[in-house]
């Protein structure tokens, strides 16, 4: 029982930092979001029901720098993909049912994380799972609210610096993968071809295109990072 309870007490406090670091970039994705074109209320709706932070920062920047809608949306559920697998990992440590449905909504790259490293006690990734979820679901609510809250009182956040917190967040993301040689290359052929097609592709569509360096990505087997 001591055990049990000391391994919880460790989950919490991890989820408690993880969830307020994520804050953090939900305050820049709600001070920006307006200047995008979307409304407070659009804006808060995206994040109770999408709750996707890399979707929703790349989706935000595609329209904020003038793509249209189609194509913010496509760059999103492109990029969401990823939970495809992250759903296979986490089934056998998420029960059945219908708790399902609710767990679904709060997988991310995280809690996918965190769960995985949690596997050592029987029910532990479970606990660890719905404590990251709840922790982290309240805490980009309240930061996206926050956000908006701070956009409203600056009148021009890019003077703070706020401007920069998209392409920094999703650098952010990014940075950890290009430790595989695979990535670097995806990486670089990607930005290559979002350069490339800048000058004669309508805003947003360059990122799509640079979904096209994932081809680069070859074989890995037997190479050295």
């Amino acid at each position: 029982m001591r055990s049990i309870q000391r391994t919880t007490r460790g989950d919490v406090r991890d989820a408690v930092t993880i969830s307020v670091a994520v804050a953090v970039v939900g305050v820049s994705f709600g001070a920006l979001a307006p200047a995008a074109g979307l409304s407070p209320a659009m804006t808060m709706a995206m994040s109770l029901l999408a709750f996707a932070g890399g979707a929703q920062l790349l989706v935000t920047g595609v329209l904020a720098a003038g793509g249209g809608v189609w194509a913010a949306v496509a760059a999103g559920l492109v990029l969401n993909l990823r939970h495809l697998p992250f759903g296979l990992a986490l089934a056998r440590h998420l029960g059945g049912g219908w708790a399902r449905l609710p767990a679904a909504h709060v997988v991310t790259d995280e809690s996918t994380a965190f769960v995985l490293a949690r596997t050592d006690v029987p029910g532990r990734g479970w606990r660890a799972f719905r404590i990251l979820g709840v922790a982290k679901y309240l805490c980009w609510q309240l930061g996206t609210a926050a956000g908006l809250v701070l956009g409203a009182s600056v009148p021009d956040p890019a003077a703070f610096g706020l401007d920069a917190a998209f392409p920094a967040a999703l650098l952010a993301m990014l940075v950890p993968m290009l430790r595989r040689v695979d990535a670097r290359r995806v990486g670089a052929a990607a930005a290559t071809l979002s350069l490339a097609c800048s000058p004669f592709l309508p805003a947003g569509l360059p990122v799509l295109a640079g979904l096209l360096g994932v081809g680069a990505a070859g074989r890995t087997t037997g190479e050295q990072p």
